[in-house]
């Protein structure tokens, strides 16, 4: 019996047990479990990765510095044939670098789990692959448990089991927590959709009103007289494309109008709340860089003084965003490789840290000066493995 089949057992109570759906087991009383896991995608991927990393600079810059962080996070010494498959190349970044950003913005990651070599307990793995996570879809059985992913890319498709005849894994699943399903997560665009929205919207608001001298232009007033006669249609029109090709745009800022017939110019203005849109683009900004978990500080944001510093935003991100980010992906890849790698303990090596020098710095003095600890306790105490010496702690 495999491990999935041993939770299946487990969860339904014995081998004679009915089939009790995931998605309606004991939390059925929650009414957001009353939708079958796993149906739909948690949003419109696609669009939203369209209009947030591809047009708005501030979450693409987000997202870079939160996935680059984790791709070039030290990590501590392992098996070298995982080691290996870790800077491997994936879509432009490692494996990590791009999983980092699937998770950020889809909340989901999967990794497909290459050609293995030798057999028996020497089939293992040669390369870890990072699938498009809009492209996989959760296959379920009746009971709610997954029994398999489907893979599509156009008009094909490709079913990919949760293990191969032999019984070992075929795919990793690593996805962020999402309250309301059961088989996908959250990502962070999804909680972003809105300030991108809002900030998209308004560097296109200020781009018209660069693109129109950064004002309104102003109305033309027509003043007929005493015989109360409008413009004919054609001369509407005439004057219209005489204002669209002559009067409007950034170029023909400032360029004196040479009116007649009655005709007479009225300027316009906004007041100052219509006109303060620096302040809501940068508060849209700032929400996105919340969503992402990254210092706006870092960003380049105005009007933020959250951190004295630059050094203390960015210990804040390694601190709150990439460790936690990288440890959930390191964590997911040991327990998808321990049939092939049992002792395996992926982990950021914190003292390689740059971000986190100084705070390493001081917690290698307090632990060396505690004398009322010994040398393997001071070790268990800085995430070292134990040594098999007895001598003092240098």
């Amino acid at each position: 019996m495999s491990f999935l089949d041993s939770i299946r057992t487990a969860f339904k109570g014995g081998g004679g047990a009915s089939a009790v759906p995931l998605a309606r087991g004991i939390y059925s009383q929650w009414s957001w479990t009353h939708e079958r896991g796993g149906s739909r995608q948690p949003f419109e991927y696609r669009s939203a990765v369209r209009h947030a990393f591809l047009d708005n600079p501030v979450a693409q810059r987000a997202v870079r510095i939160v996935a680059e962080g984790v791709g070039n996070a030290p990590v501590s010494e392992t098996a070298p044939e995982v080691a290996a498959m870790l800077p491997n190349s994936q879509d432009g970044g490692t494996l990590l670098e791009t999983l980092a950003a699937h998770l950020l913005l889809h909340g989901n990651a999967f990794v497909q789990i290459g050609p293995r070599v030798g057999g028996g307990t020497g089939n293992r793995p040669v390369s870890l692959f990072a699938l498009r996570p809009e492209r996989v879809s959760v296959m379920q059985g009746e009971d709610g448990w997954p029994v398999g992913y489907r893979y599509r890319v156009g008009d094909a498709v490709r079913e990919i089991p949760l293990e191969d005849e032999d019984g070992w894994p075929c795919l990793i699943h690593l996805k962020a927590f999402h309250p309301a399903d059961d088989h996908y997560g959250a990502g962070c665009l999804s909680a972003a959709e809105q300030a991108v929205a809002i900030h998209n919207e308004a560097a296109r608001w200020n781009l018209a009103l660069l693109e129109n001298a950064a004002r309104p232009s102003g109305a033309l007033v027509y003043d007929s007289g005493a015989d109360s006669m409008s413009l004919s249609a054609d001369q509407f029109d005439r004057l219209k494309a005489e204002l669209a090709s002559a009067y409007q745009g950034g170029g023909n800022a400032g360029r004196p109008m040479l009116l007649e017939g009655g005709l007479k110019w009225q300027s316009l203005s906004l007041s100052p709340a219509d006109m303060d849109f620096a302040e809501l683009k940068a508060a849209a900004a700032r929400d996105i860089a919340l969503a992402f978990g990254v210092p706006p500080m870092l960003l380049g944001l105005p009007g933020d003084n959250t951190y004295s510093n630059y050094r203390e935003a960015n210990r804040a991100l390694w601190r709150l965003t990439v460790l936690p980010l990288a440890g959930k992906i390191l964590t997911g890849l040991s327990g998808g490789l321990s049939p092939w790698f049992p002792d395996l303990s992926l982990g950021i090596d914190l003292d390689r840290v740059p971000a986190l020098s100084e705070d390493r710095e001081k917690l290698w003095k307090h632990v060396s000066e505690a004398d009322f600890l010994d040398p393997q306790e001071k070790r268990a105490m800085l995430g070292l493995a134990p040594s098999h010496t007895t001598g003092d702690m240098q």
